[in-house]
């Protein structure tokens, strides 16, 4: 299946919305009830990191981040969100996605993204896996929906560009 990768815009949000949809009636993709409205969407994700997968008009699916707090020290850290059409799934849109916001995570010198994944959602962690992401362990009954409580498997990729030090924490900060 041809397609590119390209930086979404607010013409986009429609089609945007109908996957963002489509992952919330699964059950397992968010904890979100409803869609946000675009400016909502856009102050809440980092500019320049906001991609979609588009074929000729249509939109096969979406990748974002967002920062994980306003505070200085985490300036490098970021949440990875990765949403594909059910019926465009397995055809290496996800991992185009994720590996492309991978490389511009990095240009923006963030260290580490991280996602929080359910652990129902098996497709969603083999496709982080893929690229690079590791299990760090699993928050139990972090949230509820629907009245039941829900465990989220927590992933994180450290950037190997960005100067990383183990021993120390990120380079320079």
């Amino acid at each position: 299946m041809d397609f590119e990768i390209e930086e979404m815009k607010s013409s986009d949000w429609d089609q945007v919305s109908l996957i963002y949809q489509e992952g919330i009636k699964t059950g397992d993709a968010t904890f979100e009830k409803s869609i946000p409205s675009w400016d909502l969407w856009v102050s809440n994700h980092i500019s320049g990191c906001n991609l979609v997968a588009r074929s000729e008009n249509r939109i096969l699916g979406w990748a974002a981040l967002s920062r994980t707090s306003h505070r200085k020290v985490y300036s490098g850290v970021a949440e990875a969100s990765v949403y594909v059409m059910e019926k465009y799934q397995g055809k290496g849109i996800g991992t185009s996605l994720l590996r492309k916001l991978i490389e511009l995570s990095e240009n923006k010198e963030i260290w580490t993204l991280q996602a929080g994944i359910f652990p129902e959602n098996k497709i969603s962690i083999d496709l982080h896996k893929k690229c690079g992401f590791r299990v760090v362990g699993t928050r139990e009954k972090i949230g509820k929906m629907h009245f039941i409580w829900r465990d989220v498997v927590l992933m994180e990729r450290r950037s190997k560009i960005v100067g990383i030090d183990n021993s120390n924490g990120p380079a320079g900060i």
